[in-house]
């Protein structure tokens, strides 16, 4: 851990100027407290660098929770080895997930499904409680429910040190939660405007805890959050369903670990209730599960958290970006993917250059920097890889 100032410390061994940059102006907003926490995948973010752990006294940045409310990782440990896959036809499977499961931006179910039915009423009801409708900002959020996206979200079936066969996937609050975090950044920003306050960066708007526009903001960010997690729930029973199939037998659940990577929530550090925005970062309170993915092609962490202080009970939620999306297709090839990616099961498109992994920082650096944050459990190699263009 570095001590960049009194109210910024890092973990990144890799990071350049311009996050730091970032992170310096977030950390100096006057509600910090006590300081702003750079997790080893630091890197540049809209408003607030992806990778940061946000703690506020009455008030809250929504840009600092980004646009992917409730975005994170689900996984399930199964009681298949990857002996018992040998023989299998893991193309197959591909192919099945990708059609049980809508892939890219955009794309939605045509219908609700059985397992999804629940969860649909759940989150009517607690929409009705929370007092809004979600279809204000996306009248067909519901088919949203059980599809993935697009960018780095993926679904994985990996197998860890001791062979067991692992499914594993991540993604978030999708459209619906896009337009609930779009919408509550541009309120702060114009009541910024109103209030003649001056920000250091547009995106750094803010809202003050006890207002209305506070209030509601924690209520529909909470329903995203729900929605983020029920769809990653909704995806895995999908993705169960085409395992046993492959397997011609019902998966067994040994484990389940589901954990959010973009939210905020309500917690006690260093003597002060704080809102924790945590920006790419998963908590890690002493004991509790995580799960930290690499890239596509390479190794992704099961985790058990520390509970660091200084960090404010939390670690990296990934690789985290060295090349803009704009920049890995300029500087990487389809063959050196194809590369990358040899002995991996994955729809082979140039679509994936900017997923290739020599896009992201190295993931075995990331984790030895994260060695005071988290203690790993398992280490997940991907056997099969899908993804949304």
């Amino acid at each position: 851990m570095e001590k960049l100032s009194n109210r910024l410390l890092s973990w990144a061994s890799i990071i350049d100027e311009k996050t730091l940059d970032q992170a310096r102006t977030a950390s100096g907003m006057p509600f910090i407290h006590p300081h702003l926490a750079l997790m080893p995948d630091a890197h540049l973010g809209k408003g607030a660098t992806v990778g940061s752990v946000i703690p506020t006294l009455g008030a809250i940045m929504p840009a600092a929770v980004g646009v992917d409310i409730g975005c994170g990782m689900i996984a399930v440990r199964t009681q298949f080895t990857k002996a018992q896959l040998r023989g299998r036809d893991l193309g197959v499977l591909r192919e099945q997930i990708e059609r049980a499961i809508p892939l890219s931006a955009g794309r939605d179910n045509r219908k609700i499904v059985a397992t999804a039915e629940p969860r649909v009423a759940e989150l009517e009801e607690l929409a009705g409680r929370n007092e809004f409708d979600p279809a204000r900002y996306a009248g067909h959020w519901r088919n949203q429910l059980g599809s993935l996206g697009s960018g780095n979200h993926f679904i994985e079936v990996s197998v860890d040190e001791t062979d067991a066969v692992w499914m594993f996937l991540h993604s978030g609050s999708r459209g619906v939660g896009n337009k609930i975090a779009t919408h509550h950044i541009g309120v702060a920003q114009r009541l910024a405007k109103q209030w003649w306050i001056d920000l250091p960066d547009p995106d750094l708007a803010y809202l003050v805890e006890g207002t209305e526009e506070f209030r509601r903001y924690i209520r529909e960010l909470r329903w995203a959050q729900h929605f983020a997690l029920l769809n990653r729930e909704e995806m895995m029973d999908r993705v169960t369903r085409q395992l046993s199939e492959t397997m011609s037998t019902d998966v067994e659940e040994l484990e389940r670990i589901n954990c959010h990577h973009n939210f905020t929530e309500s917690e006690k550090h260093f003597g002060k209730q704080v809102w924790v925005s945590r920006k790419g970062a998963i908590q890690a309170d002493a004991g509790r599960p995580g799960l930290i993915p690499g890239s596509m092609g390479t190794a992704s962490y099961v985790v058990s958290g520390l509970g660091n202080a200084l960090s404010l009970n939390s670690s990296p939620h990934g690789a985290g970006r060295e090349y803009s999306r704009s920049a890995a297709r300029r500087t990487f090839t389809h063959d050196q993917l194809r590369e990358a990616m040899v002995g991996i099961e994955f729809r082979d498109t140039d679509a994936f250059i900017d997923e290739i992994p020599q896009a992201y920082k190295p993931i075995d650096r990331v984790m030895e920097d994260a060695g005071e944050l988290v203690e790993i459990r398992h280490t997940l190699r991907q056997l099969v890889n899908v993804k949304g263009d």
